[in-house]
């Protein structure tokens, strides 16, 4: 079985991407973290907009950003690559231009900002994917993609920090932050237009038709698709579930929300890429099954802990906390990259995409889930995403992985 047992820096980088590249991301996490924790507030605060009429034009423009997958799935699969990423980046450059031009009290300029910033979060996770796809195979590609969130989460948290510092300026620090939000997202497509990274493009008809037999039909991955609609919910778990749990109904104070996110990106910066790593002597659908059974036991841990009483539940919240990030990690450094693994060359901007799709409808409706579940008591809301969490790892360990894909040509 190929594994990695080592961190090799340089041949880290390059499987990346390049050190541009690398730059790129940054920068660009840098930007979204800037405006994206604080995009409603510059709704109500900047444009005086009510926070239904905000939320809901936030909402929509993340649905509506998933039409465009399947489009920009056929655009990787005829070979465009940090084309693609650099697109996403300048149509989220776009959205902040519309934001910055919106009039006060207008709500329809601001839902198609929302609408084009949500087309470019949506589109960059399957650019960026098949990308590192196309520069590097194996376990070093699952290293890569490991070293490309954790570097991505670093940045989205320096940039949240920076923004929660200049939020004592009100409206015109928030008008300021979209002002620099733009403008990184231009240097980050511009770095990553620069790359020049192409894959071989799509064959013609009949060449097609030959890889069609030689690699079989592009996978279906129903159980891993339905599945992943509920691993991602892990993601919104300390920005959503646990602020409401710890400040309505444990009573703790607001610090104890902010310490947990502050954990939880820690963590995922600094043991994102050595737990993949340690991992890949397992195979991918092993771990991401394994990484269900984790996030299953630390969403029951959750309910244990909000029984906890005499001052003890915020505490027990918090330690629970990072067993649900360690469940985090080893979802996210195996499932992309079990769909990279079984994707055919010839679909893989396809297969990708509709991964995003999958996880772009997961995130958007967790939030309703939760919040509706939360009232209902512990055993609801913990009880449940248990129960949906350990029945999501049981389908993705009993799905069968198919022929495997012919190795790529670079």
């Amino acid at each position: 079985m190929e594994t990695t047992t080592k961190i090799r820096p340089r041949a880290l980088v390059r499987a990346s991407g390049g050190p541009r590249y690398a730059v790129a991301l940054v920068v660009d996490a840098l930007g979204t973290g800037l405006l994206r924790p604080f995009l409603l507030l510059y709704g109500v605060m900047v444009l005086r907009l009510s926070a239904p009429a905000t939320g809901i034009a936030m909402t929509a423009g993340i649905v509506v950003g998933l039409v465009c997958m399947p489009a920009v799935g056929r655009w990787l699969d005829r070979g465009a690559r940090s084309t693609v990423v650099a697109a996403s980046m300048l149509v989220r450059a776009l959205g902040v231009a519309l934001l910055l031009a919106t009039p006060a009290g207008h709500v329809w300029p601001f839902a198609t900002a929302a609408l084009f910033l949500g087309i470019g979060n949506q589109a960059w996770p399957a650019a960026h994917a098949a990308l590192i796809a196309t520069v590097a195979d194996g376990r070093e590609r699952d290293t890569a993609l490991a070293a490309g969130r954790a570097l991505r989460n670093a940045g989205l948290g320096a940039g949240a920090l920076l923004a929660t510092a200049c939020l004592a300026g009100g409206a015109t620090a928030l008008q300021a932050m979209a002002a620099v939000t733009g403008t990184a997202y231009l240097a980050a497509a511009a770095l990553a237009w620069s790359v020049h990274l192409h894959a071989r493009p799509a064959a013609a008809p009949a060449e097609d038709a030959a890889e069609d037999a030689a690699e079989g039909p592009a996978p279906r991955m129903r159980a891993l698709l339905a599945a992943n609609v509920v691993y991602v919910f892990c993601l919104n778990v300390p920005e959503i579930a646990l602020p409401l749990v710890l400040v309505t109904q444990l009573h703790a104070s607001p610090v104890w929300p902010a310490a947990v996110f502050v954990a939880n990106t820690v963590l995922v910066v600094t043991l994102q890429v050595p737990v993949t790593v340690w991992l890949s002597r397992f195979p991918r659908r092993t771990v991401l099954a394994l990484g269900g059974v984790v996030l299953a036991a630390s969403y029951l841990g959750f309910l244990a802990a909000t029984s906890v009483g005499g001052g003890w539940g915020a505490p027990a919240v918090a330690a629970v906390s990072v067993v649900c990030t360690l469940g985090e990690i080893i979802y996210a450094g195996s499932a992309t990259a079990l769909v990279t693994a079984l994707a055919p060359a010839r679909a893989l901007g396809r297969v990708l995409a509709r991964f995003e799709l999958s996880t772009g409808f997961g995130l958007a409706v967790s939030p309703a889930v939760i919040t509706a579940l939360a009232p209902h008591g512990p055993a609801a809301l913990w009880g449940g995403l248990a129960g949906a969490t350990l029945l999501s790892a049981s389908a993705v360990a009993a799905e069968q992985d198919g022929a495997a894909p012919t190795p790529r040509i670079h």
